[in-house]
């Protein structure tokens, strides 16, 4: 899979990633990430909070595929924010990864002003630890993630190197362009996390008719929508055969005006989940 974003710094990524959200550590993660290098897959996204970081380290050596062949991105979690605890949860992944450096490493949710008032300071405190890692080599990479429009016009001001990436739910039926289009004019690659909208857009009418129209799958038409609208997909299966859909999207383009109707479908399968009103969060 050739296919590449190029990051603000240069660092090339692969334009499918695999996702291993809610796949508990052990057999399940690590034959998952086995099989999606076996098909393909060069890039593999997981989070300290996840719980299966070393499922995933172990399935990435025992692959068969050289390590720097491997895109690896973990994610800060919200009980290690600060300078000194960020630089330690940066270890512990190394750690339990197995492996020498991350290619990105992402602030999972941002403080907000809803838990603390002084959460700016705070997301500054985390990235500085960020920035350290960066400069360390720790990380060939730095971003966020789940960061609106205004979390990153509050990290501005005292970053010295600005965020390469941010990741946030992404699928038809919720797009957040206007945050994506935020990202795009500073530097920023956006990534979709649930870019099927968790399956359940998969059984949309218009998503199907486009399907059978390109001679795809819906969930082929969802990824391809991604790629088109610049925004990094992550995506994720237990299934071989449909691992191996997921990256056959680079075949055929879809036309404007089919694009403009997926941008134009209604709010559907959104999570709810934003950093204001994020369940998980600490006072």
């Amino acid at each position: 899979m050739p296919e590449i974003f190029v990051l603000s710094n240069g660092v090339e990524i692969p334009q499918i990633g695999y996702g291993t959200w809610k796949t508990p550590d052990g057999k399940q993660t690590y034959e998952g990430v086995r099989n999606a290098l076996q098909v393909g897959y060069r890039h593999v996204d997981t989070a300290a909070v996840y719980g299966n970081e070393a499922s995933v380290g172990k399935a990435i050596k025992d692959s068969g595929v050289k390590r720097e062949d491997v895109f690896v991105t973990s994610k800060h979690w919200i009980d290690m924010r600060g300078y000194e605890k960020t630089i330690k949860a940066c270890e512990d992944s190394l750690r339990k990864l197995e492996t020498d450096f991350l290619d990105l490493y992402l602030i999972h949710w941002p403080c907000v002003e809803r838990f603390r008032m002084d959460w700016k300071e705070i997301n500054a405190d985390t990235w500085r630890g960020f920035e350290k890692l960066y400069r360390d080599g720790k990380v060939r990479a730095i971003g966020v993630s789940n960061f609106q429009r205004k979390h990153l016009e509050a990290l501005r001001p005292y970053a010295q190197i600005q965020p390469m990436v941010d990741q946030i739910e992404f699928h038809p039926g919720y797009l957040q362009l206007d945050d994506v289009h935020y990202m795009q004019e500073n530097g920023i690659l956006p990534q979709a996390w649930s870019p099927l909208g968790n399956g359940a857009v998969l059984q949309e009418t218009l998503l199907i008719e486009m399907a059978q129209k390109y001679r795809k799958t819906a969930a082929q038409i969802c990824i391809r929508f991604c790629l088109q609208k610049g925004v990094l997909p992550l995506t994720k299966s237990m299934k071989p055969e449909r691992m191996k859909q997921s990256l056959d999207v680079f075949d055929f383009t879809l036309l404007d005006e089919d694009m403009k109707q997926i941008e134009s479908m209604p709010l559907l399968a959104f999570t709810g989940l934003l950093p204001e009103n994020a369940p998980h969060d600490i006072k």
